[in-house]
């Protein structure tokens, strides 16, 4: 199983004074979550100001940096938040050249066209679905053989609820045939428990500030590598039997 570490999302250090924003500091992050147990690599890259970015020269760049700290892949996000308008959003993702993958929020308006065009760049797409209605529409897109994972990851959803709600997520990929790799995961209060749920069922996972600030046991975790180390002791990034 694969285990995932997001090391930074759209996080502050007003979040955590550990949050890594520069390349260099991720791509020491990335190192020790390497040591840790990580076997991938999530990054939302800032430009100079600190403020999230999809430039090519930027992207290309941080990506880059972090990869020479690690042996893993390092992937970055196309959240429409970052680039609102899709049009350069589209442009971008067609000049990067470092990504190894990009995740694509199905949820946003446009995201099979983000797909489309990743795909056309030769860099891999991790189809983030974070509800039956983003599941169907990709079981619809016909894309569910072509993407290099499917991102099963509900959004603010209530611990309590949350295996319920990647149950019926995982029920309409399998109705529908969907056969590429999936990577479970959550955030906030359901992070946990969807990590364990994952490693029961078998399926990648992925941990790190992105996702919780806090350890399986309620503290506050020092760095991503303590969290990535805290997944593995419950299991994630085990080889599949």
């Amino acid at each position: 199983m694969l285990l995932q570490a997001t090391l930074n999302g759209p996080l502050t250090r007003d979040d955590h004074p550990a949050v890594p924003l520069a390349p260099e500091e991720l791509r020491d992050d990335a190192a020790a979550c390497e040591r840790a147990g990580a076997q991938a690599f999530h990054v939302h890259p800032r430009d100079a100001t600190g403020r999230e970015c999809t430039t090519p020269a930027v992207v290309d760049a941080v990506v880059a940096t972090v990869r020479d700290g690690t042996r893993w892949p390092v992937g970055v996000t196309t959240g429409a938040w970052i680039e609102p308008e899709r049009r350069r959003l589209l442009q971008h993702v067609h000049a990067w050249r470092q990504p190894d993958y990009a995740s694509v929020n199905l949820s946003e308006e446009g995201a099979l066209e983000v797909a489309h065009a990743l795909l056309s760049n030769a860099i891999g797409v991790e189809a983030g679905v974070w509800t039956v209605e983003d599941a169907e529409l990709l079981v619809r897109s016909e894309l569910g053989d072509r993407v290099l994972r499917v991102l099963v990851e509900p959004v603010d959803v209530p611990a309590a609820d949350a295996v319920a709600v990647v149950d019926a997520i995982h029920a309409v990929l399998d109705r529908g045939g969907v056969t590429a790799p999936r990577l479970q995961h959550g955030d906030g209060e359901a992070t946990w428990p969807l990590v364990e749920d994952a490693v029961r069922r078998g399926v990648d996972t992925r941990i790190g500030f992105e996702d919780t600030l806090l350890l399986p046991d309620g503290t506050r975790a020092a760095s991503n590598a303590e969290l990535v180390a805290a997944a593995r002791a419950l299991g994630a990034g085990e080889p599949r039997r």
